[in-house]
């Protein structure tokens, strides 16, 4: 056996690994408690102000606290807390872009499923999904039965999406585009982001009813008469004209070559000839051997969403555009969060 140093990075990576659930755990219960939130507001606080704030017992508290501090998130120096840097950064805050809120999502929708990874990927199915009412083959369908769970997924979603959006709001291709439709367009973050950016674009998000209701509370006060809302199905439904670009963002790498193929040839048909498609999203390496946060998503989508998809190489979508007709196909690599842009010209 060949003997490990206590510098290799790898097992010191290893030995994060195999107690990070705990520790993912006990970071969103500080955060469901409002420990970060606490703290930055009261930097410096006691072990009884922190209790007396949670009303978490005495020694509960104190083993929830060795648990945050133990990955650094949290200080603690002559019995006084602080958040870190870190923390204070992303976890401190109930913006609609806190990882607050990413955690809370994961913790209560992604997490849970993956109990049954082994399960799954042995059955080639998503087999999570059984922990979830209904007879649809999406979670994404089934959580159209539970509103308050939908809302707290998509809430996850969108502080996600408003992590990494910036770089795509702010690409120059936009600037020309006047209509565009944003398909899979969930609770309408892109659209807001994307309209704010460029003031002659209007936006149209096509999606399921039930998340057309959440974008529907969410553009009414803003941006109403620049984004609209068109729910249906973006497999059964025809794709609407008139539109001269459209985005598919944070939707294609849920599904299989074949779904994907067919939702990419609807667009070619609904585009007119120079009207332009982008997809936005996860992409792992060319050799699909690094990207932890498309690894995870990878896994989520087969254990849990659809029971395929992954976030694929960038050289997968540039080949689909091709096959379907689009030219001068290309992509932007390395965005925020492994995220790539890749777009193709009718």
């Amino acid at each position: 056996m060949t003997e490990l140093t206590g510098t290799d990075s790898t097992l010191d990576r290893f030995h994060f690994l195999v107690n990070a659930p705990a520790l993912f755990n006990a970071v969103t219960s500080a955060v469901e408690f409002g420990i970060f939130r606490f703290l930055s507001g009261n930097p410096g606080a006691d072990f009884d102000r922190v209790q007396e704030f949670t009303g978490v017992p005495h020694h509960q508290l104190r083993v929830l606290l060795q648990a945050v501090c133990s990955t650094g998130l949290l200080e603690r120096e002559e019995g006084a807390y602080r958040n870190s840097p870190v923390a204070e950064s992303l976890l401190a805050s109930e913006a609609d872009d806190s990882w607050a809120h990413i955690l809370v999502g994961w913790k209560e929708v992604y997490y849970p499923a993956f109990t049954q990874m082994t399960k799954a990927l042995r059955a080639g199915t998503n087999t999570a999904l059984d922990s979830y009412p209904g007879d649809e083959p999406t979670l994404y369908q089934r959580l159209s039965r539970n509103p308050e769970v939908e809302a707290v997924f998509h809430r996850a979603m969108s502080a996600f999406t408003l992590r990494s959006v910036d770089a795509l709001v702010e690409r120059e291709e936009f600037a020309s585009v006047r209509r565009l439709l944003d398909v899979g367009g969930g609770d309408g973050t892109t659209s807001l982001k994307l309209v704010a950016r460029h003031p002659r674009l209007t936006s149209t998000v096509f999606d399921m009813p039930s998340v057309s209701r959440l974008a529907d509370e969410k553009t009414a006060a803003t941006s109403a008469e620049r984004v609209e809302l068109l729910p249906g199905d973006i497999f059964n439904d025809v794709f609407p004209r008139g539109f001269d670009a459209i985005l598919f963002s944070h939707v294609l790498e849920i599904f299989s070559e074949d779904q994907i193929l067919g939702l990419l040839k609807k667009g070619y048909d609904a585009l007119p000839e120079g009207g332009r498609i982008f997809l936005y999203g996860y992409n792992v390496s060319d050799d699909e051997t690094a990207g932890i946060f498309g690894a995870r998503l990878g896994l989520y989508f087969n254990v849990l969403a659809s029971g395929q998809g992954m976030a694929y190489p960038a050289g997968d979508y540039e080949s689909w555009l091709s096959q379907v007709g689009f030219k001068q196909v290309s992509t932007v690599r390395r965005m925020p969060y492994e995220h790539g842009l890749t777009v193709g010209i009718k």
